[in-house]
C-alpha cells in the first residue's frame, strides 16, 4: 500500500525543513510514523520536508496508483547522520520545525533514525526516567521543564480565594463518581486491554483506535472519552457548565467577573546581585491584594492551561527572548503582551476560575505558592479526564453530527480568512509605523531644513521691513521638523497597539486546528458506530454511548467558539475606536502646528 495522505488545512513553513502545505492538497509519505507531532513527505510539488500530522488526513491507496513526483535530492543536512541519530543543530538539540514543539513538555522519541532522510523506525527497548527538579532549580528563567512533587497525603490548603469560585454554587466541597465505563461495576478499574478482551468474548465490534498517539485527538484524551475509558472523582468545583444561548452553546458566564491590572516592572536581584530579573506588579480588583509574579511564573501558568484545557483557547503569552531582557523597549513591550493576556484571561468563564489561575492572582506566601505549584501540578482533571468535567444544559438534545461539522466548516472558512486578513495587516501597520519613524521623519524634516535655509538667505537682507517674514521662514522650518517628530512618535500611540491585538489573536487562530481536530475525531468515531450497528455488529447502547459523549465535545466546542466571536467582536470595536481617535487627534495636533506657522506671516 502506498503512503499517502491530504492536507486538511494550509501550512506555511517558516523553518528549515519544513514544507508548505495547501488545503485539500495530496501528499506522499515517506513513513505513516511521525516524531512529536511531525510527518516526513512530499507535496503536490514535489517539494519534500515536514509538516505537522494533525493538519492531514493519511489515507491508503492501492499499489497501482499514479506514481507521485520524483522527490528532490536528500537534504545534505541528513547525509552525515549515523544510524540511528538525530540531526543536531549548533546548540546540540535535535532539530524542531515549529513553535509547536517550544509548547510540549514530552521528550522527543528516542527510536528513530535517518537512514537515506527518510524517517524509519527503530526497534529499541527504552526505559524512561524523569528527574524532579528542585524549586530552586525552577527559579531559573529559562527551565522550560515541568516540575512534579512527590506525592502528599491529604493535598495541600492554599490561601485566599485559591479555588474559591468554583464554590459559588455552593456544594464545592463535594465529589463524585464520574466513569464512560458503564459496564464496570462501582470503584473497579479496568485496562483498554481488559476492556478488549471482554468486548470481543460478547462477539461485538469496537471503533478503531487512532493509531498515531501524536494526533490532537489521542494526546488530548478526547479519543479515549469518547471509547468510554475515561473514569475519575469530579469535584463541583471542576465542572465547566456549558448552557444554552440565544446563539447556541456558550460557557456558564463567571457570576463574580474580576479584571487584573499589570505595571510597574521593576528589576529585581537575587543571590547577593548574581541573578536579575524583572517583576511585575498584579493588581485583581476581586481581591485588591498586590501580588508580584516573574516572566516563568507566567510561562509555567500557560504551560498548565495547556495541559488541562484541550477544548479552550488558551491565548499564547508573549515569546521568550535571549537577549536584551533587560532594555526598557523589551520591558514595555512584554508588559503589554501580558496585559493583552491577562484580560483575555480574565474575560474568559472557564479559565478565569481556574484554580492555577486564582492561584497565580491571589497567593502571596512563598511557601503557599510552591505547595499550591505543586498541587495543580497533580491535578487528575487532565487528558481524558477533563472531558468527564463538561457538563451540557439539563435537558440537552443531542445536537446533529452534520449540523455540528457545518458548523465546523463554517468556522474553520472564517478563522482561514480572518488569519490571512490578521498577517496582511499586522504586515501593512508593521511597515506604515517603520516608516513613520524613519520616512516619513527624514521628508519633513528635510522640507523644514529647505525652510530654514531659504529664511537664512533672506536673513542676509538687513532691510527692516523683512525681519518679520524672516521670523515667519524659521518657524515654517521649526514647525516641520516638529510635525517630523510627531510622525514618529505617533505609531506607539495607535498603530502598536493595533499590532499587539493582531498578535494576541495570531495566538488564538493558531489553536483551533486541535480543537477542531478533537471534534472532528469525535463524530468520526460515531459514525463507525452507526455504521457497526447497521451491520449488526455493536449494540445500540454502546454507539448511543458514543454518541452521547460525542455531543459533550461538541457542546464545549460550540460554546468556545462563541466566546471567541464573542470577545473579538468587543476587542477590535474597542481598538479601532481607540485607533482613529489617535489619528484624528494627531492630524488635529499637525493642523494646530500648521496653523501656528500660517498666523506668524500675519505680522511679516
Amino acid at each position: 500500500m502506498a503512503l499517502r495522505a491530504r492536507a486538511l488545512y494550509d501550512f506555511r513553513a517558516e523553518n528549515p525543513g519544513e514544507v508548505s502545505l495547501r488545503e485539500a492538497e495530496q501528499l506522499t509519505l515517506c513513513s505513516e510514523q511521525d516524531i512529536e507531532g511531525w510527518l516526513e513527505g512530499v507535496n503536490s510539488r514535489g517539494e519534500r520536508g515536514l509538516f505537522p500530522a494533525s493538519y492531514v488526513e493519511v489515507i491508503h491507496t492501492e499499489p497501482n496508483s499514479p506514481p507521485p513526483p520524483p522527490p528532490p535530492p536528500v537534504d545534505n543536512r541528513y547525509a552525515n547522520l549515523p544510524t540511528g541519530g538525530y540531526e543536531t543543530q549548533s546548540h546540540g538539540q535535535p532539530y524542531r520545525g515549529a513553535d509547536t514543539f517550544q509548547q510540549s513538555s514530552a521528550a522527543p522519541p528516542l527510536g528513530f533514525s535517518y537512514p537515506g532522510g527518510a524517517l524509519q523506525p527503530r526497534p529499541t527497548s527504552l526505559s524512561y526516567q524523569t528527574s524532579q527538579p528542585s524549586d530552586d532549580d525552577w527559579d531559573d528563567e529559562w527551565d522550560d521543564s515541568s516540575s512534579t512533587a512527590a506525592d502528599e497525603p491529604g493535598g495541600v490548603p492554599t490561601p485566599g480565594y485559591y479555588g474559591g469560585f468554583h464554590d459559588y454554587d455552593g456544594a464545592g466541597s463535594s465529589r463524585y463518581r464520574m466513569s464512560t465505563r458503564s459496564e464496570l461495576p462501582p470503584g473497579s478499574y479496568a485496562t483498554s486491554a481488559s476492556l478488549a478482551s471482554s468486548q470481543a468474548g460478547k462477539g461485538s465490534a469496537t471503533v478503531s483506535r487512532n493509531l498515531n498517539r501524536f494526533s490532537a485527538f489521542v494526546k488530548t484524551g478526547g479519543e479515549a472519552f469518547v471509547l468510554g475509558e475515561a473514569a475519575g472523582f469530579v469535584r463541583d468545583g471542576d465542572k465547566l457548565c456549558v448552557v444554552q444561548g440565544p446563539h447556541g452553546p456558550e460557557w456558564q458566564e463567571n457570576p463574580y467577573p474580576f479584571g487584573c491590572t499589570i505595571d510597574e516592572p521593576t528589576k529585581q536581584t537575587k543571590f547577593k546581585g548574581m541573578k536579575s530579573y524583572i517583576s511585575y506588579r498584579l493588581l485583581p480588583n476581586h481581591t485588591g491584594l498586590q501580588v508580584y509574579r516573574r516572566y516563568k511564573h507566567f510561562d509555567w501558568l500557560y504551560a498548565r492551561l495547556l495541559e488541562k484545557f484541550p477544548v479552550i483557547s488558551v491565548p499564547r503569552i508573549p515569546e521568550k527572548q535571549a537577549t536584551g531582557r533587560f532594555e526598557e523597549d523589551f520591558i514595555s513591550k512584554r508588559r503589554k503582551g501580558l496585559v493583552w493576556w491577562m484580560d483575555h484571561m480574565c474575560s474568559h468563564p472557564v479559565l478565569s476560575r481556574c484554580d492555577a489561575f486564582q492561584h497565580f492572582l491571589t497567593c502571596t506566601d512563598e511557601k503557599a505558592w510552591k505547595q499550591g505549584k505543586r498541587k495543580c501540578e497533580k491535578d487528575e482533571m487532565v487528558g481524558a479526564n477533563f472531558f468527564l468535567t463538561l457538563s451540557t444544559p439539563p435537558g440537552a438534545v443531542v445536537l446533529d453530527p452534520h449540523d455540528v461539522e457545518a458548523k465546523l466548516d463554517s468556522f474553520k472558512s472564517f478563522a482561514k480568512r480572518m488569519d490571512e486578513g490578521v498577517l496582511h495587516l499586522n504586515q501593512t501597520a508593521g511597515e506604515f509605523a517603520r516608516k513613520q519613524a524613519s520616512g516619513f521623519k527624514k521628508e519633513y524634516q528635510k522640507v523644514g531644513m529647505a525652510f530654514k535655509g531659504l529664511g537664512q538667505a533672506f536673513e542676509i537682507d538687513q532691510q527692516a521691513f523683512s525681519a518679520g517674514l524672516n521670523r515667519a521662514m524659521a518657524f515654517t522650518g521649526e514647525a516641520y521638523d516638529a510635525i517630523g517628530e510627531m510622525f514618529a512618535e505617533q505609531p506607539r500611540q495607535d498603530l502598536d497597539p493595533i499590532m499587539d491585538l493582531l498578535a494576541v489573536y495570531q495566538g488564538h487562530l493558531a489553536n483551533f486546528p486541535d480543537i477542531i481536530h478533537v471534534q472532528r475525531g469525535a463524530l468520526t468515531k460515531v459514525r463507525e458506530s452507526k455504521k457497526h450497528v447497521e451491520e449488526g455488529k455493536m449494540e445500540l447502547q454502546k454507539a448511543s454511548d458514543i454518541q452521547e459523549r460525542c455531543n459533550v465535545i461538541s457542546y464545549a466546542t460550540l460554546a468556545e467558539i462563541h466566546h471567541f466571536h464573542k470577545i473579538r467582536v468587543r476587542d477590535f470595536k474597542s481598538q479601532m475606536q481607540h485607533f482613529l481617535q489617535q489619528q484624528i487627534g494627531f492630524f488635529q495636533k499637525v493642523t494646530q502646528k500648521l496653523e501656528e506657522a500660517l498666523h506668524k506671516y500675519d505680522a511679516a
